[in-house]
């Protein structure tokens, strides 16, 4: 028993203490200790995408928790452009000027406000293409929802700030800067409890703008989405001044928000909206955004919209939209009918389109980043991309041992921490799910490495990596979800630490 207790206890420690030293940048094992990399390589949550028209294949990935990545060869390979210069490693939007590529605008902190949210610091800026970064303000702006360049004079910058997603903030709504960041003012602001989600420029006129207005909020147990206030604004003079939308729109509850725009016909403007059944759905503006029509109410588009409520519009076919929900939608009558349509993983969340060549995209999902150059027919792989979010990090007793831990949007896995022989193709070979589901932990059995416990959401698992097989059961005998917290015996949350105790 000594024995385990020796080698079990270091585990947990070290776990804590590896996570802890690449958070800070420093070791606490002293300087000879070296830290490398195991795996796993699969993608975490990618919340925002953008491309370069000029350069075909280059593309720009923001993850939830891992920074900002760039591709040169279509997603065949990824590079971290934001360690060591960002504060924060979630992303909400990414810009590239259109007229200077190596320009690149970041606004940081996911809109996406689930029950795992990171805090965004601000607005970053590069102008060599990612090499260097510097903060160019709004720090106390909390989730970011949309950065623009203006197409035309490429020293102004817009922001649409959603705020603090846990608390009221002063620092809501929208921003706009003309000397490259080096000062801002905010030219619309509703209240601190009414952020900014999404802005568009109109293709023909970029002094025409769009700005959706949100009461977005993130509480212990559940997610205020929408409200009486909010809704769709609009600027015709570059922002200087603003008009509230509201013929054809919804007039009482409205939530969450998103815009897309087509160049092959630029006085139109689709907005997702979240509202009541029967009235939310796609709308559709024919005069730059004066009056709006309800186009379509499909529910399977609007899913979770405080966390999903994305659309984009083919650059060159203004009749061909997609949608961004639990699945990926097409339409191609003008959103008035939707089919499912294929990509590497679930939960999808941004689309970028290539303007002069719109068989090449970059989409994003909880698993990570995709490229394609046959619109969607094929896709680049999302195994080439560390952006896991990894909770509660576990290592067994197996000599070489084995690293556990529950990846965010994906499952559980088990990583060698050195590989028994030369993978046939990748390291995915290696790579085993031990049960449990995204949310972890995964912990090994003190003396026999082959028994897991594990945890998805408050239900709780026994994985035998020797049969594959899982004995599930809830505590309390009953499911979190559905449920008032007041009326469950045990109130897990999503993420419930699991301790096995090294004696028995």
């Amino acid at each position: 028993m000594k024995k385990r207790e020796i080698r079990m206890r270091p585990s947990v420690i070290i776990g804590l203490l590896m996570m802890s030293g690449l958070a800070s940048g420093q070791s606490l094992f002293g300087p000879d200790v070296q830290f490398r990399q195991v795996g796993p390589s699969r993608g975490g949550r990618v919340t925002t995408v953008t491309g370069v028209t000029s350069q075909p294949g280059v593309f720009y990935m923001g993850a939830t928790g891992g920074g900002v990545w760039q591709s040169k060869d279509y997603g065949q390979s990824w590079k971290n452009i934001s360690d060591g210069y960002f504060n924060t490693g979630s992303i909400g939007s990414i810009a590239v000027d259109p007229l200077h590529p190596k320009r690149i605008l970041v606004g940081t902190g996911s809109d996406g406000i689930r029950s795992n949210v990171i805090i965004g610091d601000g607005v970053y800026f590069s102008s060599d293409e990612g090499k260097s970064w510097k903060n160019i303000g709004l720090k106390e702006a909390g989730q970011i929802g949309a950065v623009l360049i203006h197409p035309n004079d490429t020293s102004r910058f817009f922001v649409a700030a959603i705020g603090n997603a846990f608390r009221s903030n002063a620092m809501r709504g929208v921003y706009r800067s003309k000397d490259s960041g080096n000062s801002w003012e905010r030219i619309l602001f509703h209240s601190d409890s009414i952020g900014a989600v999404d802005l568009e420029f109109a293709p023909d006129n970029p002094d025409i703008i769009y700005a959706a207005m949100w009461h977005g909020l993130r509480k212990p147990w559940t997610i205020i989405s929408g409200g009486m206030e909010g809704g769709i604004y609009r600027s015709m003079d570059g922002g200087d001044t603003w008009s509230k939308m509201s013929q054809g729109l919804p007039q009482g509850l409205i939530g969450k928000i998103d815009f897309t725009v087509s160049p092959a016909m630029p006085q139109r403007v689709w907005a997702l909206i979240e509202a009541p059944v029967g009235e939310g759905g796609v709308y559709l503006s024919e005069d730059h955004g004066s009056t709006w029509t309800l186009v379509s109410t499909n529910e399977d588009i609007l899913d979770r919209p405080f966390y999903y409520c994305n659309i984009k519009v083919n650059p060159q076919n203004p009749n061909s939209l997609y949608a961004m929900a639990t699945s990926f939608w097409h339409s191609s009558d003008g959103a008035k009918s939707w089919k499912r349509t294929s990509a590497p993983h679930g939960d999808h969340h941004d689309l970028w389109i290539n303007p002069l060549d719109t068989l090449v995209w970059i989409e994003c999902n909880d698993g990570g980043a995709n490229v394609t150059r046959d619109g969607g027919k094929t896709w680049s792989t999302q195994n080439n991309q560390p952006t896991a979010e990894l909770y509660q990090v576990e290592i067994d007793d197996d000599f070489p041992y084995n690293l556990y831990a529950g990846q965010q949007d994906n499952s559980t896995i088990m990583v060698p921490s050195i590989p028994p022989h030369t993978p046939t193709f990748d390291a995915t070979s290696f790579w085993i799910a031990t049960g449990g589901c995204e949310t972890g932990p995964a912990v090994p059995k003190p003396g026999d490495p082959n028994i897991v416990y594990a945890n998805c959401k408050g239900r709780f698992g026994v994985y035998n990596k020797l049969t594959g097989q899982e004995q599930q059961y809830y505590v309390g005998a009953a499911n979190i979800y559905g449920h008032n917290p007041k009326d469950l015996a045990y109130r897990f949350q999503r993420v419930s630490p699991i301790h096995v105790s090294p004696f028995d």
